[in-house]
């Protein structure tokens, strides 16, 4: 029995959109902080995963739900 090692892919989504991974010198959330510049609404998302796949580690930035306007 032969032991071989496999690279993990990161993937990130969020919206429905794939965003490219930066490297792995990048945490999950440095990524999100990353793209919060082009995505403003991601610098309170949450980061769910990762969800393995094979060899992918799908990370997922979930907005935080909340509320807008009147408050009761």
């Amino acid at each position: 029995m032969s032991i071989s090692i496999a690279a993990v892919i990161r993937e990130f989504v969020y919206n429905g959109v794939n965003l490219i991974d930066p490297g792995a010198a990048f945490s999950p959330a440095d990524v999100r902080d990353l793209y919060s510049a082009q995505y403003p609404e991601l610098t309170t998302a949450v980061i769910d995963g990762p969800e393995y796949s094979g060899e992918v580690a799908r990370y997922k930035f979930v907005r935080a739900a909340g509320a807008k306007g009147i408050h009761a």
